[in-house]
């Protein structure tokens, strides 16, 4: 009889084990389907700066420092895609500081802010902007949920015991450069 009870009670043990296992697989997947998504709309962001600088180019030719800036601010966002998200989300904020002072230079040449090709890429690039801060606050909120259940009793004993580790959140250093810039036309 206390074979049968403790052979219950290791059998219960294994469910519950295999059951918070695949909950905690399951979070991890989708943190990392999350941090994928964001990586691919980054992306999408870089190669919309490009066509940018090349759009300002025409116009703003001893402007130079302001878009070769911009475009180290890009090859820096470029080089810290898909790593940790601490090193994206530094690399990202300083791209964004770089674009608003595009679009502020901007201001100084009319035929530019009136050109038809700039204030596309501006939309885009304002779509783009939200759509990142979307899969963001998505990745953000499954990091949140993954880390809460690893920290979790029971399922912290089982999370340690199989070697899961917490997750980064997306974050920016300086609460503005989540903003997404503008210029009123």
């Amino acid at each position: 009889m206390a074979f049968l009870v403790l052979l219950g009670v290791v059998a219960l043990l294994v469910i519950v084990g295999i059951g918070i296992y695949n909950r905690l697989v399951g979070l991890r997947v989708r943190a990392e389907s999350a941090w994928s998504d964001i990586d691919v709309q980054l992306k999408r962001r870089h190669d919309l700066v490009g066509n940018l600088v090349e759009t300002v180019k025409g116009y703003a030719t001893h402007e130079q420092a302001t878009l070769e800036k911009v475009v180290q601010a890009r090859n820096q966002a470029v080089g810290a895609a898909g790593s940790d998200p601490a090193k994206t989300g530094a690399a990202e904020g300083f791209l964004s500081q770089q674009l608003r002072q595009i679009f502020a230079l901007a201001e100084s040449y009319p035929d530019l802010k009136a050109n038809q090709n700039f204030q596309q890429l501006q939309a885009a690039l304002q779509e783009l902007e939200e759509a990142i801060q979307n899969a963001r606050r998505y990745y953000n909120a499954v990091v949140r949920d993954f880390n809460t259940r690893i920290h979790s009793i029971p399922d912290v004993l089982f999370a340690r015991l199989l070697g899961f580790r917490g997750k980064s959140f997306f974050e920016l250093s300086d609460p503005g450069e989540s903003a997404v810039p503008q210029v009123k036309f």
